[in-house]
């Protein structure tokens, strides 16, 4: 497959796009060779959205250097992430939001007398008071009005025009918001039916899948916000009784994933802005993993009727608190323990060990990784990027309900770093940073001396991870 465009809508879709990140950071199999992001969201401050940009940017810069055209092992970073062409910070803009209330983006003012009184009827004063620069607030009346405006921005062409044939559209979104509940038919409909770019028939033809969110978090109750979690469970109702008839009824979707949680996170209310970050939850880990299913599922399979698909842990235990791997299905532990448990390994080595050891270990100075390496910017990217891998984590691990597979933030004895999993014996060595070394140093000596240091690098620790985590957890 070549590209898949992965339209993430509202705080939801920034989220899930972040869970996504991280994975293919660890080197999750994605059957689509590039992931095109495209966030659609009014509130430019949200840091769910800044965090998410900041992640996916440094995940290019530090792919950049790396070369997937030779025979080296390395699976960190391998899917291509990239932008739109000419689209900034993977966004699409929304035009009149910023600065303006919603009375003012429909231009009430300007209304005959029937069309005032028909707003007045659909539209209650606090909706037209809505100051849309943080977003929709949870109400999908409003969003369906101004995201009509997708298939005649120039964005969207751009879009379109980069279409070819075998690339594939993912949406995510929540059900029990604003942005989310209003982007998605609308979203859909206008990849469906819009005719006006030059890709247009291979777009209304193109495999569509989509994950909807169902409520899996609540918020303090706040008198004076937009946003009341009371209300979440009715919305999402509705919204799926529409979803029936409306999408998957009409065969404008090939595959649907649902995904929700009885056991609701509780986050303080904010109605956007830099104070709108919801610590990482395992919904949004699950969510990106349809994406990855999506990507991995034939085109014959894809054809016919409407797949839908719910996800299930593997457990009987419906009020579990704390999730490991061994909850999960075969599926999705078999796809991501590995490659998540190497990237946190490298992590791992890196901050507690490789400042004081690769000065004088052979796998650092036969390769040229000297201090320059390790003061250049590709060096601190990757330190930041994996930051952001062990902040997600540990914020996945202390939420409610809890993913904590990993104990995180132990240093020593590094092995036990698997919850509920206890490490094998290996030989003589120290069961913890020397048995790193040994693995490094073992597996640099047969590959091209001339790549670049950043190549080597990222490769040796590939390989030494790879080979540390079959031995000591028979993976």
């Amino acid at each position: 497959m070549s590209k898949l465009y992965v339209f993430g809508i509202g705080g939801t879709g920034s989220r899930v796009l972040k869970a996504l990140t991280m994975m293919l950071s660890s080197g999750v199999e994605c059957a689509a060779n590039t992931i095109v992001p495209i966030i659609i969201d009014p509130d430019d401050s949200a840091a769910d959205k800044t965090r998410t940009v900041a992640a996916m940017n440094n995940y290019m810069s530090i792919r950049s250097k790396l070369d997937f055209s030779t025979a080296d092992q390395n699976k960190f970073f391998k899917t291509e992430i990239r932008p739109v062409e000419g689209m900034e910070d993977f966004g699409f803009p929304l035009k009149n939001t910023r600065d303006c209330f919603f009375k003012d983006f429909i231009k009430i003012d300007e209304l005959n007398k029937a069309n005032h009184a028909l707003v007045s009827l659909l539209f209650s004063e606090k909706n037209l008071n809505s100051d849309m620069k943080v977003g929709f607030k949870g109400n999908p009346n409003i969003g369906s009005v101004v995201l009509n405006q997708f298939a005649n921005s120039q964005k969207y062409k751009d879009f379109a025009n980069g279409f070819q044939q075998g690339d594939r559209i993912f949406i995510i979104s929540s059900i029990f918001g604003g942005t989310g509940a209003s982007g998605f038919p609308l979203l859909l409909k206008t990849i469906r039916s819009d005719k006006s770019s030059q890709s247009w028939n291979l777009i209304s033809k193109a495999m569509v899948g989509a994950v909807t969110v169902l409520p899996y978090f609540s918020v303090s109750q706040d008198e004076n916000s937009g946003v009341d979690s009371s209300t979440f469970i009715s919305k999402a109702k509705s919204a799926l009784a529409y979803y029936e008839h409306n999408i998957s009824a009409n065969g404008g979707i090939n595959a649907l994933y649902y995904i929700g949680d009885n056991i609701p996170a509780s986050y303080e209310n904010h109605d956007g802005g830099s104070e709108q970050r919801n610590n990482a939850h395992i919904i949004e880990l699950c969510s990106a993993l349809a994406i990855l299913k999506f990507a991995a599922t034939p085109d014959n399979d894809l054809a016919g009727e409407t797949l839908h698909y719910e996800y299930g842990l593997d457990t009987n235990d419906a009020n579990i608190s704390q999730i490991i791997f061994s909850d999960l299905g075969r599926e999705t532990k078999g796809a991501i323990q590995k490659p998540m448990t190497q990237l946190l390994l490298m992590y791992k080595y890196l901050i507690n060990e490789c400042e004081t050891e690769y000065k004088h270990q052979p796998w650092a100075i036969d390769n040229e990784l000297d201090s320059s390496f390790f003061t250049n910017d590709f060096y601190k990217n990757l330190l930041d990027l994996l930051d952001n891998y062990k902040e997600w984590l540990q914020e996945m691990a202390d939420n409610n309900r809890a993913f904590k597979p990993f104990n995180v933030e132990r240093i020593k004895p590094l092995f036990d770093m698997i919850a509920g999993q206890a490490p094998a014996k290996v030989g003589a060595l120290a069961s913890n940073y020397a048995l790193c070394d040994s693995a490094l140093n073992s597996n640099w000596s047969k590959w091209d001396k001339s790549a670049a240091r950043e190549q080597k690098f990222i490769e040796l620790f590939y390989r030494a991870t790879k080979k540390l985590v079959e031995r000591k957890y028979n993976m």
